[in-house]
C-alpha cells in the first residue's frame, strides 16, 4: 500500500498538539512506532494514549529541544526503546509575536534554538543511527512565512524558517549518497491551538476568506504531506519543500481574488 511505514520508528517533536500531533497520529496509522517528543508532558501523553488506544504504538519523551543535551537524550532513548531510528521529524517551534525593536535577546535566542538550532542537533544525533541501518528520512516543518511571505512581528520566526529551508537543501547534498533524504513541508494557515489563539472565530473566518480554497487547513493536511515524504514512494526526492497552503501564497491581491469569486457566486 502507498505510504506505509510498517516497522519504522519515528521521532516527532512538538507532537503534543497541532501539526505535530497530526503527524504523529497519521504516521502511527501508517504503521510507524512513534516517539512523541514534547515539552508539555500532559499534552504529549494525550497524543500517546490516543495512538495506543487506536491500535498503534507510541511512547512519550518529555524534553525541551531548545537544549542540545535534551535533544541527544531523545534520540538515545528512542534507540534504546525501539532499537532503531528511521524517521526524524522536527516540527516543534516557538514564535513570540514582537517587532524587531521589541524583541528581547532572550526571545530571539529561544526562537533560534527551538526552531533552527534544534534541527542541526537532531540531525547530528539521528544520522549515525540511520547510517548504520542504510538510510532514513529527515523531515522539517518549515513555513511559508519567511521563505515566501512576511508578517509584521515575526522577523525572528521567519528567519528561522528561511534558515531551515537552506539547511534542508545543504543537508540533502551531504547525505544523498547514504540514502538519507532531507525534505520539508511549508504550511500556510493551519487551524491549530496556536492559530486559534491569534483571533476569535470571526477573525479566523475572515482570515479564511483570503485563502483561495476558502478555509484554513487541518493538521492532517500537513501530516499527509509529511507521510508521503517519509514513505518509500518519495525515495528519490531530497532537498525539497512542499507548500501546503490552500493556495494562499498564489494571489497577487486577495482583494481582487475575492472580487473574482464573488462575481461567480462564491461566498
Amino acid at each position: 500500500m502507498i505510504g506505509r511505514l510498517d516497522h519504522r520508528v519515528a521521532i516527532v517533536t512538538g507532537a503534543g498538539q497541532g501539526i505535530g500531533e497530526g503527524i504523529a497520529k497519521v504516521f502511527a496509522r501508517a504503521g510507524a512506532r512513534i516517539v512523541v517528543a514534547t515539552r508539555t508532558a500532559a499534552n504529549g501523553q494525550e497524543t500517546v494514549d490516543a495512538i495506543n488506544a487506536a491500535g498503534g504504538e507510541a511512547c512519550l519523551v518529555q524534553c525541551d529541544i531548545g537544549h542540545r543535551d535534551q535533544v541527544d537524550e531523545v534520540v538515545a532513548r528512542t534507540v534504546k526503546t525501539w532499537g532503531r531510528l528511521d524517521i526524524m521529524v522536527h516540527n516543534a517551534a516557538v514564535y513570540p509575536m514582537h517587532t524587531i525593536e521589541e524583541l528581547t535577546d532572550d526571545e530571539l535566542e529561544l526562537t533560534l534554538a527551538v526552531n533552527l538550532k534544534a534541527g542541526f542537533w537532531l540531525t547530528r544525533a539521528a544520522v549515525p543511527h540511520m547510517r548504520k541501518q542504510g538510510g532514513g528520512r529527515l523531515l522539517f516543518t518549515s513555513s511559508v512565512t519567511g521563505p515566501t511571505v512576511a508578517m509584521p512581528g515575526t522577523a525572528h520566526y521567519a528567519a528561522t524558517k528561511a534558515g531551515l529551508n537552506g539547511f534542508i537543501r545543504t543537508a540533502a547534498l551531504e547525505y544523498a549518497r547514504e540514502n538519507i533524504t532531507v525534505n520539508g513541508v511549508e504550511p500556510g494557515y493551519i487551524l491549530t491551538p496556536a492559530m486559534q489563539a491569534l483571533g476569535d472565530a470571526g477573525e479566523i473566518e475572515e482570515m479564511a476568506t483570503m485563502i483561495p480554497m476558502g478555509k484554513l487547513g487541518d493538521p492532517e493536511d500537513i501530516a499527509h504531506a509529511m507521510l508521503f515524504l517519509a514513505s518509500d514512494e518519495a525515495a528519490y526526492i531530497t532537498g525539497q519543500t512542499l507548500v501546503v497552503d490552500g493556495g494562499s501564497t498564489l494571489p497577487e491581491s486577495p482583494v481582487v481574488l475575492n472580487a473574482f469569486y464573488e462575481s461567480r457566486g462564491f461566498d
